[in-house]
């Protein structure tokens, strides 16, 4: 299967079009590059459900406030372009010039899901996230898109975009991918050291104690507080939340009988992890 690069929107608007006039089935992953399993496992999904299969990589600088890592975020198109072959059939690499030309001035502001967790930490983060979302979707028009689980909060605000401006797109999630010892796949997971790495992997074991404590009877409040207690413990410098919430409408979990999720985030050196999971 013969992989093409290309950098602008018209190049990927005449492409897809042609795509589409064939009859085609247009899916679209996004990424932020320095791919791993998690994403291809992602680009695997968009095959399965799509004939033609576009995955953009685009380290969007409006979801980094300055003091984030923008600058020293993973980087290594060649090698993501490599591991892409034969997966897909189109890459869409934009500058930041194509997505955000001069004069640029027009953002979105997201509501709803975004409220709390990652946004009382990232103010910035989801208007940012929902800007690039909506130019990539109103770029390819695609079908169908999909979005890890990993970032949950981040997969429920772009489901409430699409829904607001009536995009004509299904918006997937996909399964989060694991390494051996449970830590969530994360392009960020390459800054940790060592020893970071070993408290790394303690948050997703201290996420499964949390959940079954919940099911076992325990109110949000005592897993909560259980959890960031066993994440300090475990030798995490700081924890920015962890929090039980319906896994709709990520508001406070405040009827057992509706889906929950648990998710955290949780700081071991400078960098910050996340993860979640169903309780």
């Amino acid at each position: 299967m013969k992989m093409d690069t290309i950098a602008t929107i018209h190049d990927l608007r005449s492409r897809i079009a042609g795509w589409r006039g064939g009859g085609a089935r247009i899916g679209l992953v996004p990424t932020m590059g320095a791919l791993h399993e998690g994403h291809l496992s992602l680009v695997r999904e968009a095959r399965k459900q799509c004939g033609r299969v576009v995955v953009s990589i685009f380290v969007n600088p409006a979801q980094f406030a300055p003091h984030e890592d923008f600058d020293r975020y993973p980087r290594d198109q060649p090698a993501d372009i490599a591991r892409l072959a034969g997966a897909c059939d189109l890459v869409f690499a934009p500058s930041v010039r194509e997505m955000y030309p001069d004069g640029f001035a027009t953002k979105i502001e997201a509501g709803g899901p975004s409220a709390g967790l990652e946004t009382d930490f990232r103010p910035h983060f989801f208007s940012g996230v929902a800007t690039i979302v909506a130019k990539l979707l109103i770029a390819a028009m695609p079908d169908w898109a999909i979005f890890g689980e990993k970032d949950y909060q981040q997969l429920l605000v772009i489901r409430r975009l699409v829904a607001d401006l009536a995009l004509p797109v299904e918006i997937a999630g996909g399964a989060i991918v694991r390494e051996a010892d449970g830590l969530a796949m994360s392009s960020r997971n390459a800054y940790l050291s060592p020893e970071q790495r070993r408290i790394a992997g303690r948050l997703n074991l201290v996420l499964k104690d949390a959940a079954m404590r919940i099911r076992h009877g325990d109110t949000a409040a005592t897993a909560e507080a259980y959890a960031t207690a066993a994440l300090l413990e475990a030798g995490f410098d700081t924890v920015d939340y962890v929090a039980v919430r319906d896994a709709e409408t990520l508001a406070p979990a405040v009827d057992s009988t509706r889906p929950m999720r648990i998710l955290a985030a949780a700081k071991t050196g400078a960098t910050r992890l996340i993860d979640n999971m169903e309780i």
